[in-house]
């Protein structure tokens, strides 16, 4: 199974991407999100998942290993296909989804297409006890800050692709919406490099 892949980003097509491994170009699907982050010609390490059909292979990647295993932990509930696993993960993050399987709220999922009542509810009672506790009260960053969750994952996971860990990449986007003056609404690409400048200059990252 491919559970990895590191190599330069040849095409950004919607939410398909094909990356070079070594002369090899991969289509791999990924969330909105993640493919805003991409640009041709740069290196990208994405975490995927591989799907095996009879009559399909097809590779699903994301910028965080969480998000890889939080898909594959909702393709293992009965009526959650790869459409609906990466539908969830592009509305929510992974401190959403387990903020509201704590909570045992099923109406997020209700808001994603091709996800009904029943298969909602399915996916709270299959995943309760499997995921870990969000790492923010509530829910994600986003209950006290205008930046979306989405848009914080992306930045996230943009820290993580510079190299820095997903623990200090987590806690440089928090400080960074906690800096944010009130009514204040930057791009995400100057949402990262604000972040940045918190994280301060690359060699300070030793101990990470």
């Amino acid at each position: 199974m491919i559970s990895q892949l590191r190599g330069a980003v040849l095409v950004v097509d919607g939410q398909t991407v094909v990356i070079d491994i070594h002369g090899v170009g991969l289509s791999v699907s990924v969330p909105e999100r993640t493919a805003q982050m991409l640009r041709p010609g740069e290196d990208t390490l994405l975490h995927t998942s591989m799907i095996v059909r009879e009559d399909d292979m097809s590779l699903t990647g994301f910028g965080l290993a969480e998000e890889r295993d939080l898909f594959d932990l909702l393709r293992s509930v009965g009526g959650v296909g790869p459409k609906s696993a990466l539908g969830v993960l592009q509305h929510y993050t992974a401190d959403d989804i387990a903020s509201a399987i704590a909570r045992e709220d099923d109406s997020a999922f209700r808001e994603v297409s091709g996800i009904g009542p029943k298969t909602a509810k399915l996916i709270v009672l299959t995943l309760q006890g499997k995921l870990a506790p969000p790492s923010t009260p509530a829910s994600s960053l986003a209950v006290e800050s205008s930046v979306s969750g989405g848009d914080q994952a992306a930045i996230v996971q943009a820290l993580v692709g510079l190299g820095w860990s997903e623990r200090v990449a987590k806690k440089g986007v928090a400080d960074m919406l906690a800096a944010l003056d009130e009514g204040e609404n930057p791009s995400v690409p100057e949402l990262v490099r604000k972040a940045l400048q918190l994280l301060g200059p690359q060699t300070s990252r030793e101990g990470r």
